[in-house]
């Protein structure tokens, strides 16, 4: 069990309280604290004896986990984000979801909103064709329409468990994107390489959304944007991604048709010059990309050492568990 955490103290024992009341699997946890300033390593020493792994500065999501399945032992590893909270069962829910056949790879649960547990945040991904992706069921009311368990995209870093010889075989997150949108990469890299994803709903956590870096942070959006490009030219098929300015550019178009209502994630920044900031935020993130580009292509290449899913077969994948324009502007 793996949890990064960076400052936020009092949700980082919300946290390791929630794994305590965890039953029906044996684990340790390893805390790998990003510099925090505010004791939570210490409290978490202190208060919990779990194992904890101090960097000087904050080396992003993605460093962090990787330091943390590196240390972890045995078959699989569980990741759960500072700012969640697991219901009792779980972890147990999320091995059983794992050991259902020796090709799945990785598992998903149901995860809460921890402000509106009766509503969803995400319960499996789901991606657009320009590569932005998101929750399946984002914002939804919890009417039961995601209690059966059923192959899904990949699961959210948030709350996850994957199997080491997944991790061992494709390698671990990419440390090139920091954070957001990594378990994506992860997740189609995995894909790509012919593992499956597989969702439960008896494996339950509430999120605080946005609590990292809060959801009217413009490097927040900064980060996504870079790293939604990123990705669909390091892991699309050829097909979509000579395709993804367009699809870029209708997603763009339905989201300032929110923007005039304050609907949809452009309410996080009111106002024109919110949407001033939004727009500037956007353009850093596409010129940060730029220059990662050639980076990028090389690790293109490089997945051609793990592919079993054909380009064709990929574009089928994305296109299957397509997000809605509706719910991704």
């Amino acid at each position: 069990m793996v949890v990064v955490n960076w400052n936020r103290k009092d949700l980082l024992r919300a946290c390791l309280c929630s794994l305590q009341r965890q039953f029906g699997v044996t684990f340790e946890t390893i805390v790998v604290d990003n510099g925090s300033t505010d004791g939570s390593a210490e409290m978490a020493e202190a208060e919990f004896s779990v194992r904890v792994i101090r960097n000087r500065e904050n080396r992003g999501f993605c460093a962090a986990n990787n330091q943390g399945i590196e240390a972890a032992d045995g078959e699989f590893v569980a990741l759960l984000n500072n700012d969640a909270e697991a219901e009792p069962g779980w972890l147990a829910a999320l091995y059983r979801a794992c050991t259902q056949g020796p090709d799945i790879g990785m598992a998903a649960g149901k995860v809460l909103i921890w402000e509106d547990p009766g509503r969803i945040d995400k319960a499996g991904h789901l991606m657009f064709p320009d590569g932005q992706n998101r929750g399946r069921g984002t914002g939804e009311l919890d009417r039961g329409q995601f209690d059966r368990e059923e192959e899904v995209l990949w699961p959210d870093g948030c709350a996850c468990l994957y199997r080491r010889e997944m991790l061992d075989r494709i390698g671990g997150f990419d440390e090139d994107f920091f954070a957001y949108g990594d378990d994506a990469e992860l997740g189609l890299r995995a894909r790509i390489a012919g593992w499956r994803c597989m969702y439960t709903p008896a494996a339950v956590v509430r999120h605080h959304r946005g609590s990292t870096l809060g959801k009217d942070s413009a490097w927040r959006l900064e980060l996504i944007e870079r790293n939604r490009v990123l990705l669909a030219v390091k892991l699309f098929p050829w097909s979509l991604l000579w395709l993804n300015p367009l699809f870029f550019a209708v997603r763009v178009a339905a989201s300032v048709a929110k923007a005039g209502r304050e609907a949809g994630d452009t309410a996080h920044f009111p106002g024109f010059r919110g949407k001033l900031r939004m727009a500037a935020a956007i353009l850093r993130g596409d010129w940060d990309a730029l220059r990662l580009t050639p980076r990028m292509l090389r690790k293109r290449s490089d997945i051609r050492r793990i592919r079993r899913l054909s380009p064709a077969e990929v574009r089928r994948l994305l296109l299957r568990h397509r997000l809605a324009l509706k719910d991704v502007a």
